[in-house]
């Protein structure tokens, strides 16, 4: 039981008032008007380890309590002692962090008497939750305020590319002159292209948010992948007068491809950004069991003091907001979170004025397993192969119908074009018998998969077939795949859609692996 003065209770009344309150959840001191201590509880002894005796006076604790350096004050010890002091029987309440990490609340009430009763109060756990929420709210609205710049950002972005394609439409239809022509689709190209790049980032974003990217590991050569790299950014290279160099080591790595050259792409492209004299390297370092891969550019480098922040989410570093220079603070974040996801660390040294390197390190994959050459081989092998060869196309919408039949009939291809599943039918009734089926997912009144059954009745035979979508939605995707269909999502890449047409129509072996 806690101090008292049995003294002052001669039939023990008191004492049993004070039994009552040791097993109070807060600490408790009682002062009588004469400003002595009559009371301490146990708990006070237990959760603070201040001087408290009965008996002693107030001044005498608070002038202890401010020397103790057992908590933290909230000015000077002196002027926190006088303010205390003269506040004696002043109803309060203030918050204290003492020294043990625990957050006291310190509550005076005076009593009828002329006294005070004095309650410390352990709110510690309610302070982190109130600090944890008040952090959230805070990166909640950071996050808010982010995004609403960045859809600004995004907005600014794409209506600059899709109205310079306005105008050269406009002009190529009307341009006599084939040269110029040329030039005006080739600026057409670039115009998509950024469009391209930039829902890509978001579509990946959105994915990444959600969880739904699941890594595929394999194993490959990594030669094969740098010389996709190297003709994915050899025009931006020479544009830039840059030397753009790709040393490919020998042997096999083991990752996923695609989120690999998603990640090297995007440290590629910002080497290219921001280098405007000297060059850009791509190499590899053995470590060990791994292989670090290197991006090493000759630019301005990155300051200290965004290095940290490089890779956050629409983050822009320093010199790239002064310069104006485009880009969302997507890409490194992607490159991040990807990485994260693969668990291949990623590094960067930057030296400013002299340059930056880039880096992930991957695992190494066995040579026995790896897919080595295929893709390229087929691509640069399909030319010719495809001529004559009769496949119905089912797409609904009017421009992207055309477009696609001209790409086929491009590669010789016998193409019969239908906008929905009874003409398609009516097509094979009419005698034409296809090789190839490739139909549009969301169509009209029935998916692509329904089409492409209904077709294959009316043929009477199970002909090859694959799916063309812009919904990347892994539900969707893995629902076609379960059908037994293989699906590319759009925009179609024309390599990728002939390498999975060459697969499905001479090697069907290789069609999951092409279409995936």
């Amino acid at each position: 039981m806690a101090e008292t003065d049995a003294a002052a209770d001669p039939d023990g009344r008191l004492a049993a008032i004070w039994a009552g309150l040791d097993v109070a959840p807060n600490g408790i001191l009682v002062w009588g008007d004469d400003r002595r201590l009559l009371y301490v509880n146990d708990r006070f002894r237990k959760t603070c380890d201040l001087p408290a005796s009965v008996g002693m006076t107030y001044d005498a604790f608070v002038s202890a309590m401010a020397r103790s350096h057992e908590c933290f004050l909230p000015c000077e010890p002196e002027e926190w002692e006088r303010e205390e002091i003269a506040d004696f029987g002043v109803e309060k309440q203030r918050d204290y962090l003492f020294a043990t990490g625990a957050v006291m609340q310190v509550t005076h009430a005076p009593s009828r008497l002329g006294g005070m009763t004095v309650t410390f109060t352990d709110v510690t756990a309610i302070k982190r939750n109130e600090t944890a929420l008040q952090l959230a709210k805070e990166a909640a609205e950071a996050t808010d305020e982010a995004k609403s710049r960045f859809l600004r950002a995004a907005n600014h972005d794409l209506r600059q590319p899709l109205a310079s394609l306005k105008i050269l439409i406009y002009n190529c239809i009307r341009e006599p002159i084939e040269e110029h022509r040329s030039d005006m689709l080739h600026a057409m190209g670039v115009a998509v292209s950024i469009m391209e790049d930039l829902l890509g980032a978001l579509l990946q974003i959105g994915q990444l948010d959600a969880g739904r990217i699941q890594p595929r590991i394999t194993s490959f050569q990594l030669s094969q992948l740098f010389e996709r790299l190297d003709i994915q950014f050899r025009h931006q290279a020479e544009e830039k007068a840059l030397r753009l160099k790709f040393v490919a080591p020998r042997g096999t790595i083991a990752t996923d491809r695609a989120l690999l050259e998603r990640i090297l792409s995007n440290f590629v492209a910002n080497a290219i950004r921001f280098t405007e004299v000297g060059g850009v390297v791509v190499g590899c370092r053995r470590e060990g069991k791994s292989l670090r891969i290197e991006v090493v550019d000759t630019g301005r480098g990155v300051r200290p003091e965004d290095r940290e922040r490089v890779f956050d989410e629409f983050y822009r570093a320093t010199e790239e907001r002064r310069m104006q220079k485009s880009g969302l603070g997507l890409g490194l974040n992607i490159v991040k979170r990807l990485a994260e996801l693969l668990e291949h660390p990623v590094r960067l040294r930057s030296e400013l004025g002299k340059g930056s390197i880039f880096s992930v390190t991957v695992p190494l994959g066995n040579i026995w397993h790896s897919e080595a050459g295929r893709e390229v081989e087929i691509s640069e092998a399909v030319a010719g192969e495809f001529v004559g060869t009769p496949v119905i196309l089912v797409e609904d919408d009017d421009i992207l119908r055309e477009t696609m039949t001209q790409l086929l009939r491009r590669w010789g291809i016998d193409v019969h074009a239908a906008a929905d599943e009874s003409e398609a039918i009516r097509l094979v009734e009419g005698g034409v018998t296809p090789q190839l089926i490739v139909a549009d997912y969301n169509l009209k009144t029935r998916t692509g998969v329904d089409v492409v059954e209904g077709v294959r009745q009316a043929i009477g035979a199970a002909t090859p077939a694959m799916i063309v979508t812009a919904d990347a939605e892994p539900r969707v995707l893995e629902g076609i795949r379960a059908a037994g269909l293989p699906v590319l999502v759009k925009p179609v890449s024309p390599p990728r859609l002939r390498v999975l047409m060459h697969n499905l129509l001479f090697e069907p072996s290789l069609t999951k692996l092409s279409g995936r």
